[in-house]
């Protein structure tokens, strides 16, 4: 049984869709409302502000990121380096052909890069919640670091997998390995 999308998933489908169509300059309240079919007070209402449906569109977009990263980690239970590694390898795989990025990351004049703060600059909510999933995924896995040290390798892990979403500097499968290679040396302790 498929459950029908909330009128709040609704409007930040809208908004993402309009986002890679035309800009962000593009979407205001109202023209969400015309595309959702509701009224603009209900967007409103929804997100609260053009400020709160942009964290909610890179919010949204993060899910399907951590979706992968927790994939990634189920098909690896036994092996945190390779569940790292596949988890790497498929963000940047999401990343690469990834529309709603692109359009974020390419954007560089005016309105247009209100949204490149909440990925860059801005990015604690992100980052956040990036970091409370990879240590519910990495907890289970005998790491033998203490709290505040595994805090730290994921903090990088997950810094340094954001840096290369932004801004890729090699193939997603060099890239996982590097990264792999260096949360396994970290997560020796």
């Amino acid at each position: 049984m498929t459950v029908a999308p909330s009128t709040r998933e609704r409007i930040v489908e809208a908004a993402v869709a309009m986002t890679t169509e035309s800009g962000w300059s593009g979407v205001t309240m109202g023209s969400v409302a015309d595309r959702v079919g509701v009224s603009r007070q209900t967007v409103y209402n929804e997100v609260g502000s053009k400020e709160g449906l942009a964290e909610a569109v890179i919010l949204r977009e993060l899910a399907r990121f951590l979706e992968v990263v927790s994939v990634a980690f189920d098909r690896h239970p036994d092996d945190l380096v390779d569940a790292i590694r596949a988890a790497t390898y498929g963000v940047l795989e999401l990343a690469r052909d990834n529309k709603l990025l692109h359009a974020v990351v390419s954007a560089t004049h005016g309105a247009d890069t209100e949204l490149l703060p909440l990925l860059t600059t801005h990015a604690e909510s992100l980052l956040t919640v990036a970091k409370q999933v990879v240590t519910e995924r990495v907890t289970p896995y005998d790491v033998g670091l203490d709290g505040p040290h595994l805090d730290v390798a994921i903090d990088v892990v997950v810094r340094v997998v954001l840096s290369h979403v932004m801004q890729p500097t090699g193939r997603p499968a060099e890239t996982a390995d590097g990264i792999a290679w260096l949360a396994g040396r970290a997560l020796r302790g």
